[in-house]
């Protein structure tokens, strides 16, 4: 087959989008229960909604009431009224009002346990002393300031009434001759005054009172009607010289303001400014700190109009004399139609669960990412040529297009079963503001799928992650958002945390939505945008994005591609001084090594000639690659691979033998960049493993010693997936495919279909051999690749990878000396780090195996007799194994004839017994012992 050479940035993108889609269609149930989840949480909201609206919303007291008027003899009703008539003072609320009541106009007073008194943080101004609160009488404080003491005097002389005169027909003008006051605050809206609605009782307030004098009157009419008693309570006017000592006083007596946290309220403040004659202007302070625990209430200007009417009134009487007055009759509201309660529970508590719904998204796509990592899926990708370009563009855009689909479909469904929050308010916003946060989302995936090696690890944090934060933005942000008097900018700071952000903007959403069913109005606009909390929002989710989608790509190029962590400062066009560097400088300490070792030093030459040649045809050629792990825990430093020199050409297998520890893996690894060498260059293809290494990997094949495979992809589906890597595609692909199940014995019985989670071992082997080798690669690693497999499938597989090497040059690690004299036409035995031997199977039994192994089995009273037997025959043969009777001896090959060695059985055959004897030539297994135990007792003693 022709070489396609390298895949395109297209084609290896399109390689992994097919295999992501592929694996998410396997993924159907999980996928199934993701999206279920919303679905729920949305019904739940539901179902809260329905129960409120039934229990609350449409109970009796929350409606317009009505009555039977009509009844038949069998006591049926058959006409039913409705209207304020009919209605308790609770239903009246909501019934239709074309003309709605005349309230008189209420002073807001402090009540008598918060009036100001005299105290230890304010200075003596003229306040009474703390006992009047336990007799309850204690004066309303109204202050005074300005730049005219004498017009200031004249004002508040004229601000009270001493009249009290309440049995004139018209009720409202003669309540309007005196100033009432209430300690109730206002409500908000004035179809019903809580300061008339309510038991608590109204103050005349006035210079001089009799003490608590009362007066009982009936006020309105049925349903409307209120019993209410019209108690005295003296005011008390202070004179200030300066509008900075009355805001003084006004804000020690707020309970937040003072040491004792108690309530020392001043009911008004006037501020006369230049007021004379012939100007008038004032300043008004008035009360607004009553609350429902929330926020204020808009009902509190409903009082500030007698505050005003009392200055006005003051100075017409100071300009024209007592005899003019200007009275106050009485406030109302305007006409409303019926009306019904209409609270959005849904909403108010859709922050929390939307936010879950949103962050759930975390967990699913941290998991993704770190199962590539756990399994070394995103390696072996590498490996085979998929770029980090394509990875983080089809990765991304793949987890994006997930997320979008995810939220459009929460906003369908929300709003198809009616919930306010999705409906209300504008859709565009809506999808803006989840469209920026799941990119954030998935841009924080990636920075935090780097400190995740376990999926079970990463997915139990995801998920206390998706929790924790709904509840902390319920029970927290919410509490301090909500709280006026905490600092602005420190909930910005909060906002910084990303799940905070997301929190802030689905609550800014439910604030709109339940207002605007209240009103009957529409939720957030764009041109709400400002007014609301979500521009600051947008701004942190988009700066917040565009920072953790760097430092995520910056954290990723340290951890998988092994760069610096100052790469970027590099110059892209500097080439790397570990290129093509000739290796013609040696240490002296070398030279011993290299004359013990001739054929190792010959490699070594070679090497160094072929680093000085411009080009050359080996596929592989390493020049004196060095690798040390640093010392750790007080252990010094390991030297792992000492100093390789290694040239391998195209169309050659080469076996690399040795004990566990030797060193194989280590140079594999750096031969397939999963390490960075110490010192010492590597080139493939004439590519730099230290500079090249994303060219390297578009020509190499890689077979490692443990399966990395997708449980959930067929065998086929991933042959489809690297050979597209390999850049074959159409009839090719699907050529190359099917050859190399074929090739592995795994294109009949529908094993090709399977998914590989449920191969065996040894079709995981078999399958793992086909990837490396499918779109005949330049260079193959393989790693123990007949691990696990039976006799006959090892046989096969052997074959396969005999048929590959023609074109290829492959590296093989192994422990079977069968498979490596069958493969390998030169085989290399490390030791130590360090390359003991290289050459053909023949060359290094010829070299290494000088001798016969002579074996022999008798009774235990005759093995004096063999050794006798063998000295005679070889005087210098070494007994290398004894058990039981059984012997074995090295006889070297010069002192001995195989004739003699049977002639001398024979004649020991007719001495003694001999239940078993043998005589066999070294073996690779022999050599490979031998060398390795050479090169370790060397090792020890250098």
């Amino acid at each position: 087959m022709a070489d396609p050479g390298p895949a395109s940035f297209s084609t290896r993108a399109n390689a992994l989008l097919r295999k992501n889609l592929t694996y998410q269609k396997r993924n159907l149930r999980s996928n199934l229960w993701i999206i279920m989840i919303p679905f729920m949480l949305c019904l739940f909201l539901v179902a809260i909604q329905v129960l409120f609206d039934t229990q609350v919303n449409n109970a009796d007291e929350n409606r317009c009431g009505c009555q039977c008027t009509v009844t038949s003899e069998a006591g049926k009703c058959e006409k039913e009224s409705c209207g304020i008539e009919f209605s308790s003072p609770d239903q009246a609320f909501f019934c239709s009002i074309a003309s709605p009541p005349r309230w008189p106009p209420l002073l807001q007073i402090p009540p008598p346990e918060s009036r100001a008194v005299r105290t230890s943080f304010l200075s003596d101004i003229g306040l009474p002393d703390e006992s009047c609160r336990r007799t309850g009488t204690c004066p309303v404080t109204i202050l005074f300031t300005g730049n005219n003491r004498s017009v200031g005097t004249s004002l508040f002389d004229n601000l009270l009434t001493s009249s009290v005169t309440v049995n004139s027909s018209d009720l409202l003008q003669d309540l309007a001759n005196n100033v009432l006051g209430t300690a109730r605050e206002a409500d908000f809206t004035n179809y019903l005054d809580p300061g008339i609605a309510s038991n608590d009782p109204i103050y005349n307030i006035r210079s001089r009172c009799i003490s608590n004098a009362t007066l009982p009157f009936s006020f309105g009419q049925k349903p409307l009607e209120f019993q209410k008693e019209l108690r005295c309570v003296q005011e008390l006017n202070i004179w200030r010289n300066k509008s900075i000592e009355v805001n003084d006083v006004i804000f020690k007596g707020y309970q937040k303001g003072n040491p004792e946290g108690k309530a020392n309220e001043i009911a008004a403040a006037y501020d006369l400014l230049n007021t004379d004659r012939n100007n008038f202007n004032v300043h008004i302070w008035y009360n607004s700190t009553y609350n429902d625990g929330s926020r204020n209430r808009p009902g509190t200007l409903v009082r500030v109009s007698r505050s005003v009417n009392l200055v006005s009134n003051a100075y017409l009487q100071f300009l024209q004399g007592p005899g003019t007055r200007m009275l106050f009759e009485y406030v109302k509201e305007m006409p409303k139609p019926e009306t019904s309660l209409r609270l959005d529970i849904a909403s108010l508590i859709g922050p929390l669960f939307f936010s879950w719904v949103i962050l759930l998204l975390f967990p699913v796509i941290l998991s993704s990412l770190v199962y590539e990592k756990q399994e070394r899926l995103r390696i072996i990708m590498k490996m085979h040529g998929l770029g980090d370009g394509p990875y983080w563009m089809i990765s991304y855009a793949y987890f994006l297009a997930i997320s979008t689909f995810y939220v459009i479909i929460l906003m369908v469904f929300g709003s198809v079963i009616g919930l306010n929050f999705f409906r209300l308010n504008d859709y565009s916003i809506q999808f803006t503001f989840y469209f920026l946060y799941v990119n954030l989302q998935i841009s924080l995936c990636f920075l935090v799928s780097s400190v995740f090696s376990k999926v079970k690890t990463s997915t139990v944090s995801a998920y206390i992650y998706v929790f924790g934060s709904g509840l902390m933005g319920s029970f927290l942000l919410q509490f301090l958002i909500q709280d006026s008097s905490f600092p602005r900018g420190w909930i910005i700071v909060l906002e910084l945390y990303p799940a905070f952000s997301l929190y802030r903007g689905l609550y800014e959403f439910s604030q709109f939505a339940f207002r605007g069913n209240l009103r009957g109005a529409d939720g957030m606009k764009w041109k709400d945008f400002s007014d609301s909390a979500m521009d600051e929002i947008f701004c942190i989710i988009i700066v917040e994005w565009f920072v953790a989608l760097v430092a995520a790509y910056y954290v990723d190029k340290i951890s998988s591609s092994g760069k610096d962590l100052l790469f970027f400062l590099k110059n892209p066009f500097k080439k790397s001084s570990s290129m093509r560097r000739p290796s013609l400088q040696r240490q002296g300490s070398k030279v011993f090594v290299e004359m013990e070792k001739p054929d190792v030093n010959q490699e070594r030459e070679k090497v160094e000639q072929l680093m000085l040649e411009p080009s050359t045809s080996h596929a592989i050629v390493c020049d004196n690659l060095k690798k040390v792990y640093p010392g750790r825990d007080g252990n010094p430093p390991k030297l792992a691979v000492r100093g390789l020199s290694l040239a391998v050409p195209s169309g050659e297998c080469f076996g690399m033998l040795g004990p566990n520890g030797a060193g194989k893996t280590s140079f594999i690894n750096m031969m397939t960049g999963l390490l960075k060498p110490t010192s010492g260059t590597g080139l493939v293809q004439g590519l730099d493993i230290c500079s090249d290494m994303d060219r390297v990997y578009t020509s190499m094949g890689v077979c490692p010693q443990h399966d990395l495979l997708w449980e959930t992809l067929t065998g086929r589906e991933h042959l489809l997936f690297y050979g597209r890597l390999k850049n074959l595609k159409g009839s090719v692909l699907e050529q190359a495919v099917e050859e190399s199940l074929k090739s592995v014995n795994l294109f009949h019985g529908g094993v090709a279909d399977k998914l590989a989670g449920k191969y065996s071992g040894g079709m995981k082997r078999r399958l793992s051999v086909a990837i490396s080798l499918i779109g005949s690669p330049k260079v193959v690693y393989m790693d123990e690749p007949s691990t696990g497999l039976d006799p006959a499938s090892r046989k096969n597989l052997w074959t396969v990878i005999k048929r590959a090497k023609q074109n290829t040059a492959i590296i093989l690690t192994t422990h079977s000396m069968e498979e490596a004299e069958f493969l390998c036409d030169r085989l290399g035995i490390f030791v130590d780090g360090g390359l003991q031997c290289i050459g053909n199977p023949k060359e290094l039994k010829g070299r290494y195996g000088g001798s016969y192994v002579f074996t022999m089995t008798t009774s235990s009273e005759h093995e004096g007799n063999v050794e006798k037997l063998i000295q005679d025959v070889s005087p210098n043969a070494k007994k290398i194994y004894h058990i039981a009777g059984t012997q074995k001896f090295e006889l070297p090959k010069e002192e001995v004839r195989i004739s003699e060695v049977f002639q001398a059985v024979e004649k020991a055959k007719s001495n003694f017994t001999v239940f078993a004897w043998g005589l066999a030539d070294t073996t690779l297994e022999d050599v490979f012992v031998k060398v390795a135990r050479t090169g370790q007792a060397f090792n020890v003693f250098s």
